[in-house]
């Protein structure tokens, strides 16, 4: 009995010892789990922070550089400041100063980009402010500018817009123009008329000659000048070609009648003497570039310096007076 009683207990015993055996490895497995997405966690925490530390560095550098140009930016505003302060209290010589630096603008605009749209509001602008002053003394100044609003009327008459439009569609289908030397003749229908009566050797003579017909190309050409370009030569051909109509549409932007004449003309002698002028698409193009280099942008240069010299004499004339006793 006591036996039964040692064996119940052992077995128990060894019972509760498997359980627990059971119980401590399925808490040290999820314990491994705990710790691996511990891990996993600290690896992406680490990698967030570093991008971060990435962003708060990119952050810095633009925020340096943007202190960087608020300071010239500061400085110039500084330096315009003093300048108008120099220049008089009064508050007629500031608004003529403010009058001369728009225009300065402007007429800066109206070289670079042919913006006479601005310059026109600029001189409106300008005309208005000196109007409400009423000082007698400006209307030559305003003279002046009534005469340069007038011209640059006309300026902006110019369909700048539509031939810009044109440049464009020429500059979009350059690629898919066929060139002269790309024509190829149209192979001619082999006859067979009479060839089942022909002899043999015949036969073999006639088919042979057929197929040296093929191995050589006779072309027409109607200007005998134009020069057959390797694949690479006609390329840059088509590059330089897009070059030159981007180069007009900068000349036509900026009004630059001389440099957008050139530059179209150029083209047109090029499409005219490397391209297939037969083709229906190369023909319109030619049409096209001739059309635009007898466009007229201006007659004259475009500029204001009329209405700046004119509010500068009047500067001038206002400190001469001054500096008298």
């Amino acid at each position: 009995m006591a036996l039964l009683f040692i064996a119940v207990g052992a077995g128990l015993v060894g019972w509760y010892w498997y359980q627990g055996r059971i119980e401590t490895s399925a808490m040290r497995k999820e314990l491994a789990q705990k710790l691996a997405d511990a891990d996993a966690k600290v690896l992406e925490d680490r990698r967030v922070a570093e991008q971060a530390r990435a962003a708060v560095s990119a952050v810095q550098g633009r925020v340096g550089a943007l202190e960087g140009q608020l300071v010239q930016i500061q400085a110039r505003l500084a330096a315009l400041e003093t300048l108008l302060q120099d220049i008089s209290r009064n508050r007629g010589d500031v608004a003529i100063a403010e009058i001369e630096q728009s225009l300065v603008i402007a007429n800066q605009q109206l070289q670079l980009t042919g913006n006479a749209t601005a310059a026109l509001t600029a001189l409106r602008t300008a005309d208005e402010k000196l109007g409400r002053l009423a000082r007698p003394q400006l209307n030559d100044v305003r003279k002046a500018i009534s005469a340069d609003r007038a011209r640059l009327r006309g300026l902006a008459a110019v369909d700048t817009a539509g031939l810009t439009v044109q440049i464009d569609e020429l500059l979009a289908g350059v690629d898919k123009l066929p060139l002269a030397m790309d024509v190829r003749p149209q192979p001619g229908a082999r006859s067979d008329l009479g060839g089942a009566e022909q002899p043999l050797w015949k036969r073999l003579l006639r088919e042979t000659w057929q197929e040296l017909k093929q191995l050589v190309r006779v072309q027409r050409m109607d200007r005998p000048e134009t020069p057959l370009l390797a694949p690479s030569q006609a390329f840059f051909l088509r590059e330089n070609l897009k070059l030159r109509l981007l180069a007009a549409r900068l000349a036509l932007l900026s009004r630059n009648t001389q440099a957008y004449k050139a530059d179209i003309g150029a083209a047109r002698d090029w499409m005219q003497r490397y391209y297939d002028v037969r083709n229906a698409a190369v023909a319109r193009a030619v049409e096209t570039l001739s059309s635009l280099h007898a466009a007229e942008l201006s007659a004259e240069v475009a500029d204001i310096s009329a209405s700046l010299e004119a509010i500068r004499s009047y500067g001038r004339g206002q400190a001469s007076t001054a500096e008298k006793p």
